[in-house]
């Protein structure tokens, strides 16, 4: 029988729900307003525009077919700046589009997906979000930028970076029991620069914490792009049971996947590549039944922690916050190529003294970075079954068994990818149909991602010397730009505050351009910058007698970007005012990537040349991660070369780093008395080698935990006891090379 079309047509529309809702809002009035009213199947449209000191919240039952959503009227165009901030809860919100830049959350967190501890969301979305540089002032001022709750919740197609605050990128919270076994999915999301944030706290995802490890979390971490997230040890730091980590590229970041508690969980198909860079790392492994299988990584520089493939003893019987002895873990068909380091036992001391047990380790194909030790182990690995591994450069401790030794051609594959030549290896390593994500196919397409620096286009400005001269180009300064000047006496009666990227350089030698100053410092480093002084003199024979006086200084106020630092040419001299006139000072909160010293003079100064111990609470912060000093005198230094500190007993950073090489010291420090010529605190990796030290305070060395590499060798000394190496929490003879070095008295080594 024939129905008349109309009359179907009528039909439909009245058995249909009521229709949706746009409600298209130019203030925060007109949306508190819309949210107090949306139903299922309703959208909130943010008008285009800046929404300045916007807290938004939005709560709502949708459904799985009519979710209740919250959007930008065209993507990329909403930008929540000020003090902003979202929350969502209820069931099926879908948030996309919004960019929150030029800013910080007033709360703990930028994004949350609760509302308030009762009204959590699930089965929620906020796709194609971005987060861009939306940190607290202070770096110790800890947040998170996304926080999980509830379950079966999404972040993807996300633009995150730029964080430089303490605090984790994205967690995955588990403090209620209906945020577990939650089944949340982060995926497709772009993870950009995390810089170094010299302390506990720079993770970039963390599921779970201590507290609540002993619980199943289910959450799965796919085809994201991390891209030189170096905030800390651990770049994805799992702290919960049952969680994937799968089909993800970590480039040129440092650090680690890192199985840190929780049982159960999954790291496969994932591409480390590391391009050479310091402390890039791949997988560490702690706890039970945790499975390793079909990851690539290519040029991982990491050691211990940080290893292409680390491997951790335990604790017998630990508490949750400390560290489960491996048990029952699967390691295999993984490639680690042109790689550092694989450690196995890792870790092992006087406290973590369980190695691991019921492991299995095959079908991984392995090439070291050379001929140097690439395996390495710490403590008994009989608990290890070792199948069917190939290993193609590097050598292996002798307590390693069955690792088969062959020269195997590799080419790279159409997905970049290099596997083996020929039938030999057919099925060893990773596997040939990984297909690594892309950056383009990762975050909203809308927003462009970094691209390669471009090195700023100088330009020289010469100035001669005169009143204000100084003053004038540093404050007229463009980016980038190098100040050169005439030979001349420039005094500066304020303190030069360098806000750009600058470099002040003598035109003539060294000795021809003196710059003398009025004020307790000269220059004042802020916001992220690099500062560069080169062929030039510094006199404090001008300066004032004040408390705290230095050549050069970080901030008083809080400081969100690390800076450089660099000093290539200098002789600064006569800063001796007072009892405690340092060149170079990083207060706290204040971090330097670097700072340099060469070929550079320092006489009759009463402080430090380089003192960063500000952050003396003894929670592993510390002011600076490489500090290098090359072929430069010192003399009469009474606070000596340099004053590093990291306290504590955290174990989440690399640094800092202290290398110095082919200088003069002399009669810097106090030999016999408790002022050292050199002071490293916590310091992580010392290189002290060919220097001269006479009539000076030893070369002082604290360990404090982690694994120290320090090396103290070809040094000439005059003085009696000259090295110590204090250990604080490892039980043994210290931890340093210092043979060498010769010796006073009787020219012995």
């Amino acid at each position: 029988m024939r129905v008349e079309t109309s009359l179907i047509a009528g039909l439909l529309v009245a058995s249909a729900p009521l229709s949706a809702e746009d409600f298209l809002v130019h203030s925060q009035a007109e949306y508190a307003a819309a949210a107090s009213k949306v139903r299922a199947g309703d959208a909130i449209v943010l008008a285009n525009g800046e929404w300045r000191d916007f807290e938004i919240v939005l709560s709502g039952r949708g459904t799985v077919e009519r979710p209740i959503a919250l959007r930008a009227q065209s993507a990329g165009k909403v930008v929540l700046t000020g003090r902003s901030n979202l929350r969502i809860g209820g069931q099926f919100i879908v948030v996309s589009d919004l960019v929150f830049r030029d800013g910080y959350s007033p709360t703990g967190e930028v994004l949350s997906y609760r509302t308030s501890k009762d009204d959590p969301a699930h089965d929620s979305r906020m796709t194609g979000i971005v987060i861009d540089g939306f940190s607290k002032p202070g770096r110790y001022d800890d947040d998170y930028w996304i926080s999980m709750y509830g379950r079966n919740n999404r972040f993807d197609h996300g633009y995150v970076a730029g964080k430089t605050n303490k605090g984790v990128t994205l967690a995955v919270r588990l403090d209620s029991e209906g945020s577990r076994q939650n089944g949340h999915r982060i995926d497709h999301n772009y993870f950009g620069k995390r810089p170094v944030l010299g302390s506990n706290g720079g993770e970039t995802i963390r599921v779970g914490t201590s507290q609540f490890s002993m619980h199943d979390s289910g959450t799965v971490i796919e085809n994201n792009y991390f891209e030189e997230c170096d905030g800390e040890v651990e770049i994805v730091s799992i702290k919960a049971g049952r969680n994937v980590v799968r089909e993800n590229v970590f480039d040129a970041s440092q650090g680690a996947v890192t199985l840190r508690h929780g049982d159960g969980n999954l790291v496969e198909r994932n591409v480390f590549l590391g391009r050479g860079k310091p402390h890039t790392g791949g997988i560490r492994v702690i706890n039970r039944d945790q499975t390793v299988r079909g990851n690539y990584m290519e040029g991982l520089r990491g050691t211990g922690f940080a290893s292409a493939l680390a491997v951790m003893n335990g604790v017998p019987d630990s508490p949750v916050h400390r560290y489960v002895q491996v048990t029952n873990a699967v390691i295999e068909y993984n490639s680690i190529f042109d790689s550092t380091r694989i450690a196995l036992a890792a870790g092992a001391d006087a406290e973590r003294s369980a190695p691991p047990t019921a492991s299995l380790v095959e079908n991984n194909l392995l090439s070291g970075e050379g001929d140097g030790l690439f395996v390495t182990v710490d403590d008994d690995v009989s608990g290890i079954a070792f199948a069917g591994n190939v290993v193609l450069a590097g050598s292996a401790a002798a307590a390693v068994p069955q690792l088969d030794r062959r020269k195997v051609a590799l080419e790279r594959a159409e997905n970049g990818l290099l596997y083996p030549v020929g039938k030999e290896t057919p099925n060893l390593g990773a596997p040939r149909d990984l297909k690594p994500v892309t950056r383009a196919e990762v975050g909203p397409g809308w927003y462009p991602k970094p691209v390669p620096a471009v090195e700023e286009t100088s330009r020289t400005v010469r100035v001669s010397a005169g009143p204000a001269a100084l003053e004038r180009a540093i404050s007229n300064a463009q980016p980038g730009d190098v100040i050169e000047l005439a030979p001349g006496r420039y005094f500066v009666e304020k303190t030069l505050v360098v806000d750009r990227d600058v470099s002040v350089v003598g035109a003539a030698g060294p000795n021809d351009a003196v710059i003398a100053f009025a004020r307790p410092s000269l220059f004042e480093i802020a916001d992220g910058v690099a500062l560069r002084l080169a062929n030039l003199a510094i006199t404090g024979d001008e300066a004032p007698d004040n408390v705290g006086n230095a050549v050069i200084r970080t901030s008083a106020t809080p400081m969100r970007g690390n800076f450089t630092l660099e000093l290539d040419r200098v002789a600064v001299r006569d800063l001796n005012v007072n009892r405690a006139f340092d060149v170079v000072v990083v207060g706290k909160s204040a971090f330097a990537d670097s700072i340099v010293v060469r070929n550079s003079s320092f006489s009759n100064i009463t402080g430090a040349v380089i003192r960063a111990d500000a952050e003396s609470d003894d929670f592993g912060q510390y002011g600076v991660e490489f500090v290098t000093v090359a072929k430069s005198n010192f003399s009469n230094v009474g606070g000596g070369v340099a004053v590093l500190y990291r306290g504590g007993r955290d174990e989440s950073t690399f640094g800092p780093h202290f290398a110095m090489t082919g200088s003069q010291i002399s009669g810097s420090g106090k030999a016999g008395a408790d002022q050292p010529s050199v002071h490293l605190h916590g310091v992580q990796e010392s290189r002290i080698s060919g220097n001269t030290f006479s009539a000076s305070g030893p070369v002082r060395v604290v360990h404090t935990v982690g694994v120290p590499d320090t090396v103290i060798t070809g040094n000439t000394f005059d003085t009696a006891a000259p090295i110590e190496v204090i250990e604080l929490e490892h039980r043994g003879a210290p931890r340093a090379d210092t043979s060498g070095n010769l010796l006073p008295t009787d020219g012995r080594k």
